[in-house]
Parts: C-alpha cells; structure tokens; sequence
C-alpha cells in the first residue's frame, strides 16, 4: 500500500458556496497538491440554501454532493469536519452543533456576530477539545508569509520592545452610493459593518504579530450613507440594485484607540469608503530596536527597520518574502515568484489538518476569535458613550504567543452565503 493510500482521509463539509465558500474551496483543493499533509482532505458535502445553485457551486468548486440543511450534515457519520462560510448570524448555531456531535470546526471571521455568542461558541469548544475535537476561525491573513515573518521577527526581539501599533484596512466597495445594500449593510445578518468585516482582522493581526492582545479602547462608528438599493443581484463585493432602497443598519467607518496589554498604544481604522483602496490592510509596528510595516496591497513585501544599524546605511529594508525558508514558501515557487490572496486558505488548511492529526488545538483558536469579539464589542460599546474609554479586563494574551511559524437564537436550516 502506498503512502498516500495509508493516509487517512479528513471528510469536510463546507456550508456556504459563495465569496468565502469560493475561497475556503480553493484551500481545500489546493493543500493536498502542494503540501505535504498527514491526512487526505476529501470535499464530501458542500451546503447551501438553494439545491440548483449549490449544485452548480459543487460541480465548479470540486464538492462530490450537495445538502441543502447543514443539520443533517452534522449528523452524518461520515463527515470528520464542518467548513462554516455564512454570514455570522449563522456562525453560533452551527459551531456550537457541529462541536457537540463531535466535529471539528473551521468558521470564518469574525466569530460571531455578539460576545454573547463568541463566548457561548468558546465554551462549546473547550469542551468539545477535552474529547479531541478541534475547532479554529478563520483569520487567513495571518497565513499571508509576510505577516507570519513579521510575528517571527517580533519574537526574535528584533525590533525590540513594541511600543506603538498603526494599523488601516481601507476599502472602497462601499464607496458609491449606488451600490446596493447586502447582507453585509444589514446588523441582523453581519453583526456590524466596516468594524466586524474587516476591523476584525487588523485586531487579530496586532494580536498576532506582537503577541499582545487590546486590554482597552476608545472608538467611534459612523455610517455614511442610510439607504441604499435593493440588491437585484450580489456576487462578492459588488452587485445590481433596483429603484426600491432599504436602510443600512451597520457602521462604514470603524475609528478606535487602543492599549495593548503591555501598555503601548495602538490606533486602528477601517473604512469601506476609502476611493481608490481596493484592500489596502496596512499594520506597522515600532519597537524600541526598529520596526515593521506590511501592506496586503504589496503582500509579498514586508518592510523592516535596524535602529541599531548605523545612520549613514540606514532605513527600511524591503524583504521579498519568498525565499525558500521564509514561511509557507516550501510548497510553491522559486524565490521572486509571488503569492496571490487565495494561497492565505491554502495555509489555513495546511495548518488545520497538520494539528488535527497531530492532536494539537489549530491556532487562531476560538479564544483567540473571541478575544477579538471583545475587542469589537469593547469598540461599540466606547462609541455609544461618546467613545468613552473602555476596558476589556478578560485581554489576557493570545493562545500561541510562543510560536515563531507558523448563541443562541434560532437559525434556518440552511444557511445563508458569504
């Protein structure tokens, strides 16, 4: 018998076909043909609301059958993992039963759409982790080799202590008043706008790159446009709107201060109006030694400073992430030839079954996710007081700061997209 037929498969369910379901498939697909893994991921079950486009969807994206009620997926013998790709009104329901009929879980950010259900899903998977089932959410770009160097580097002490955090995610999709609404302008369905979208990640990669989580913030939230047009139709971050017009119940410009654990301060903004940046997600962090500055929009770059190299050859120095033993680069090109946004979910996968079969709790973990859900809610609750200071005593530090590499409410059976 060969090796890869002594491998045992990881059966995965994915629930949601659309722009993250379209990328988490990409993940899935790909690992096993350029990474070594110990087990064999086999695309069983892809789940959506309608049968004909979730066929279409499964035929495309490579998932042997379709299911149009994720209840029955988590029932089924046959399945080892449950993908969640839907909005987070979703993310709890889901979770939380997949964990209890003993599943592991992979959800995408952020989490939840409140600290009430991130903390019912933390518990769930604590839990379900002393029975050996696994869970992990899915902030991707912390597989982007750039941003694992970055944290790799901090670690090492080479920019010394941090002292200050800059963080932007801009965006400008939102940006036109024509485009219509969708289910990321509707609180009901997102939990909230720009903040929760992509705020999100800027908080999980300062988490993830000083090893510090936020312990308090002062923030405000606005929304720039009320109303917008009924979607006639809606692929990704763009779509069709009609003459009727629906309320926008969710922020487009997050703006929050920031103190990390260790007391340095940090200031964050996202914004899906920002004209001109496509998905500009910009982290620079200063050190008493030196500092580090990545932006997605230039991914393969990460920009890194010597204070202690003398002034006359000083100043950045632009490192090409893509040499042979930076992170992640042992499964794709020769140095110079770049990655792409879709190898970040090839990562996650690499990562994921790596710990599932080694028995290891998969990292962002969901007390990380839900460190960041306290961020969020710390955010929202600070602008609702006039962006009053507001502290999150439970910051504590996140679940992996020693690596240097890598509720409730009822829900339709099926699920929405995202």
């Amino acid at each position: 018998m060969s090796e890869a037929a002594a491998r045992r498969p990881l059966r995965v369910a994915t629930v949601g076909y659309a722009f993250m379901g379209r990328a988490h498939s990409q993940g899935w697909r790909g690992a096993p043909r350029f990474f070594d893994l110990p087990r064999d991921p086999v695309m069983q079950v892809l789940v959506g609301r309608s049968p004909e486009r979730a066929a279409h969807a499964a035929d495309t994206l490579g998932w042997a059958e379709v299911e149009t009620d994720w209840r029955r997926v988590v029932e089924r013998d046959d399945i080892d993992l449950i993908d969640i790709c839907t909005p987070g009104d979703t993310h709890a329901a889901i979770a939380t039963a997949a964990l209890e009929a003993g599943k592991h879980v992979l959800v995408e950010k952020p989490m939840a759409n409140t600290l009430a259900e991130a903390e019912q899903m933390a518990a769930a998977a604590a839990a379900a982790a002393e029975r050996g089932v696994l869970s992990m959410v899915g902030f991707t770009y912390r597989r982007v080799p750039a941003v694992s160097l970055a944290r790799q580097l901090v670690a090492e002490g080479r920019i010394g202590e941090v002292r200050q955090v800059r963080c932007q995610y801009l965006q400008d999709w939102l940006a036109d008043e024509s485009t219509p609404g969708s289910w990321r302008t509707d609180k009901e369905k997102a939990g909230s706008g720009a903040l929760g979208d992509i705020g999100a990640h800027i908080v999980d990669l300062t988490h993830f790159i000083t090893g510090q989580r936020v312990a308090g913030v002062s923030g405000r939230l606005d929304t720039l446009v009320t109303e917008r047009p009924v979607a006639e139709s809606f692929a990704g971050l763009s779509g069709k709107g009609g003459t009727e017009r629906e309320p926008v119940t969710v922020d487009d410009v997050a703006l929050f201060t920031g103190e990390l654990a260790g007391g340095a301060p940090a200031i964050f903004e996202a914004t899906r109006f920002a004209w001109g940046r496509k998905n500009a997600m910009r982290i620079e962090v200063n050190g008493s030694a030196g500092a580090l500055a990545f932006d997605f929009e230039d991914m393969n770059v990460l920009n890194y400073y010597d204070a202690r190299e003398p002034a006359r050859t000083g100043g950045f120095r632009r490192i090409i992430v893509t040499e042979a033993d930076h992170p992640y680069i042992e499964g794709w090109w020769p140095p110079g030839h770049g990655l792409g946004y879709e190898h970040g979910f090839v990562h996650q996968v690499v990562d994921l079954v790596r710990a599932i079969d080694a028995g290891e709790q998969p990292t962002p973990s969901f007390d990380d996710g839900l460190a960041v859900q306290r961020v969020l809610d710390a955010v929202e609750r600070s602008a609702g007081r006039r962006s009053e200071f507001t502290e999150i005593p439970e910051h504590g530090r996140p679940s992996d700061v020693s690596a240097t590499a890598p509720a409730g409410h009822d829900v339709p059976a099926a699920a929405g997209q995202s």
